[in-house]
Order: C-alpha cells, then structure tokens, then sequence
C-alpha cells in the first residue's frame, strides 16, 4: 500500500499487473480554470478520472470561508464510487504543478478514510520522461464499493487558531512564497501579510529541481530545523485557500510527522474578517 508517494515504474508496475489502481488527473491552473479538462482531454494516463479543483475538489464560497473551501464530502464520495472506487483501491493522483493540486486530493481522500492514497512523484512530466504514455480515450467505469469512514486527517477552525495564537500550543506554517508571506505582494487575496507568529516553509522547499520530492532524511531535517523550540506545539498548515497547505502535510508525512493539522479556509479565509489579527508590510 502506498500512502505518500509512488514513482512511475511503481505505477506502471502496478498497471501492468492489472492491479486495482484508481488514477486521478488533478491538473488545474488557477488563471484558466478550463486549462485543466482540456488537458486532460488532450492526453492523460490510461484510465485516470479527471477532478476539477473547483468543481470537485473545492466547496461553494461564502466570501467568508476562503477561495477553496473543503467540498461536501458526502458528495465526493459518491462521485468517487461512482466513478469505480472501491475500499480496497490503490489511488494514485497526479498534476502538472509541482503536486500543488494532487497533494490537495490526497488529503481530501484520505479526509474521506481512504488510507491506500499517494501523490505520483514528479507528476505527468516524470510518467512522460520514464518512457510511459498516456491515452487520450474517454473511460468507462463500473460503480465501485467505497463507504467513506472516519477521517485520517486533523483540522483546526479560524475560532480555535483565534483562541489559541499567543498561548504557545500551536505553530502555524504558512505555506506560501516568501514575498506573499511577507505581504510585500498579493496576487489573490484583498488584504496582504500573514497570520500572526505564523512560520513561513514555501511548499517548493519540498521538491528536487525536477518536480520530485525530495528524500525522507532531507524533509526530516527541514520540518526539524523549521520546528525547533516548538516541540510541544502542535503543528498548523495553512497557505492561501488551503492548497499548497496539503503539500506541506505530505511532505510532513514522508519525513514521518504525522500528527499535523489543516486549516482549511487558510489566509483566504482568515483575512476575510476584519477582527483578526494580521501581521502586515
């Protein structure tokens, strides 16, 4: 069973086999949100369901819970099964960002109690570099025999990181690229800076030079080094709408902490109320 990562021969291996491999094709670009289902209509790995990061991998925004607030899990669940998944599934997802949106569906299944659930290393450019092909045939799947269970995941809301931000017990990550963390940019949101004593560990910090992770020893010494003096604290994701966040969280996996919440809505959410704190430029 693979639970965090799983290189492209392991894929193509495990394909091969006729194993029960659901794929699922996450690619999405938040400045052309049709990018995504064109490219994957254009050519995708053999078998892959395509899920849409605001259709399918994102709930209806309220203006107050952020840009991409978790979905009704009920609801994903049943397109799931619908579209073949079933409890004894090897899921494997997979993009063409840097793993931003397939971390994002990793967590969301694993949300969903889906243990068995892993991120393609290097996404579609190392399926492309290691020889395999991919198929641009529409599939057809028989309705499979998956029952959402409880979560594998923990989450914090904004009023309970409210309550908690100066007594020590939380140490919030934020995510993002350093000039957005600092405010001295904002592409995104409408009011720019961070969330107070927030740490920052660009989700990019995570990956090689080709878009791979990098090994469990090197995030153990980044998460370590990032954590130190924190050691009773427990550890908060968040980053702009709760995207990049889960990047962080595999990569916290891979390098074997595990006890590491999400806050889901994010600075998009936590900005969104004029009553919280904010660091500022």
């Amino acid at each position: 069973m693979f639970t965090t990562l799983i290189n492209p021969t392991q894929l193509n291996d495990a394909m091969t086999r006729g194993d029960d491999v659901f794929i699922i094709d996450a690619r999405h670009d938040l400045m052309d949100v049709h990018a995504g289902r064109a490219a994957f209509d254009a050519g995708h790995i053999a078998s892959a369901r395509f899920l849409h990061m605001d259709e399918d991998l994102s709930g209806l925004k309220t203006g107050l819970n952020g840009r991409h607030p978790l979905p009704d899990l009920a609801v994903l669940s049943e397109k799931l099964t619908n579209m073949g998944l079933n409890q004894a599934s090897q899921v494997v997802v997979y993009d063409a960002n840097n793993s931003m949106m397939a971390a994002r569906a990793w967590w969301l299944l694993r949300q969903l109690g889906h243990a068995a659930v892993c991120v393609l290393d290097g996404g579609l450019a190392a399926w492309l570099a290691a020889g395999c092909v991919t198929d641009s045939q529409p599939s057809t799947w028989t309705r499979g025999d998956f029952v959402r269970t409880e979560s594998l995941n923990q989450t914090i809301a904004a009023d309970e990181l409210l309550a908690h931000l100066d007594d020590g017990s939380l140490v919030v990550i934020d995510a993002r690229a350093p000039e957005r963390y600092s405010g001295e940019i904002e592409p995104l949101d409408p009011v720019a800076g961070h969330i107070p004593h927030a740490l920052n560990v660009f989700f990019m910090r995570n990956l090689n030079s080709d878009g791979t992770f990098k090994n469990a020893s090197e995030l153990y010494e980044l998460w370590q080094s990032t954590l130190a003096g924190h050691e009773k604290s427990r550890i908060v994701n968040q980053c702009g709408s709760g995207v990049t966040a889960c990047h962080n969280i595999l990569s916290q996996h891979i390098s074997g902490l595990n006890a590491v919440s999400l806050y889901p809505g994010s600075w998009s959410e936590w900005c969104s109320d004029a009553s919280r704190p904010v660091v500022t430029p």
